[in-house]
């Protein structure tokens, strides 16, 4: 089995840490846009033309699967990407997980990146899954970059500023950008009120995972030898991850899989 991610930078660790929890023996291909990145500022029609160009590189590997391990990717791409690679190869995108979050029904808030925050696409999700649930907005200026360079002051800086920006009363947080899912606990640290309701935080990695591998037809095997190797391409040349992203449990995660053969980067 081979599942392929898409980024332009570090954001898709969280869905391929969740991949290879679910199945360690799949292989994982790992496809950057450092040249482009990243890609929030970017008009739609150039976050398509990079996300087309960084996944064209990957199918090339005959993945079976492809996830879209950004959002911002997502809401411009998608159907450009669709309509590229389907019905040969899956591709599955990230969407906010605010269904889930106002499930709970208690005060909710959205940490986006601020071109997501107040977005038509945001808002749209929004209406159609937190109705009559209080939902805050919240930019969080900075920190999606901060976490792609490990930048420990400035993610402490732009969660700080975050939190403050978060009502008391929110019992449930979205994180909104893939980037966030690495600093998880940071931010429940910063947001959880003393005495209060224990915080829920809701990511996308999971579900993401998991619908890659009902759409291959392939169920979850977290007990399977980790044999999976591990291919990162770079602008569509191999290369190695980041040495930022190995600040990460989710990319020192990455390197429990059997050593690398003679194409593939670990």
């Amino acid at each position: 089995m081979k599942i392929a991610l898409i980024d332009s930078g570090i954001g898709l660790l969280a869905a391929t840490a969740a991949v290879r929890r679910l199945r360690p023996d799949a292989d994982l291909v790992l496809s950057f846009d450092p040249e482009g990145m990243p890609w929030g500022p970017r008009s739609p029609e150039d976050v398509t033309a990079r996300a087309l160009a960084v996944a064209e590189a990957a199918a090339a590997r005959r993945p079976e699967a492809l996830i879209v391990g950004c959002n911002t990717a997502t809401v411009h791409s998608l159907p450009a990407l669709r309509a590229r690679l389907e019905p040969g190869i899956p591709v599955v995108g990230t969407v906010p997980a605010i269904k889930p979050a106002a499930a709970g029904g208690g005060p909710v808030a959205i940490w986006a990146t601020p071109a997501t925050t107040g977005s038509a696409y945001q808002r749209g999700l929004i209406e159609d899954f937190a109705d009559g649930v209080p939902v805050t907005e919240v930019p969080c200026w900075g920190l999606a970059e901060a976490v792609e360079h490990a930048d420990q002051a400035a993610i402490d800086t732009a969660v700080r500023a975050a939190a403050e920006l978060t009502p008391d009363d929110v019992t449930t947080v979205v994180l909104g950008c893939t980037h966030y899912e690495l600093v998880a606990e940071r931010i429940r640290a910063a947001v959880q009120r003393p005495g209060g309701t224990p915080l829920a935080l809701h990511g996308s990695a999971g579900a993401v995972a998991a619908q890659a591998l009902r759409r291959i037809g392939a169920g979850p095997a977290p007990g399977a030898p980790a044999t999976g190797l591990v291919t990162v391409l770079l602008n569509g040349r191999e290369g190695e991850l980041p040495e930022a992203a190995l600040s990460y449990a989710e990319a020192r995660l990455l390197r429990t899989a059997a050593p690398a053969g003679p194409a593939v980067s670990q």
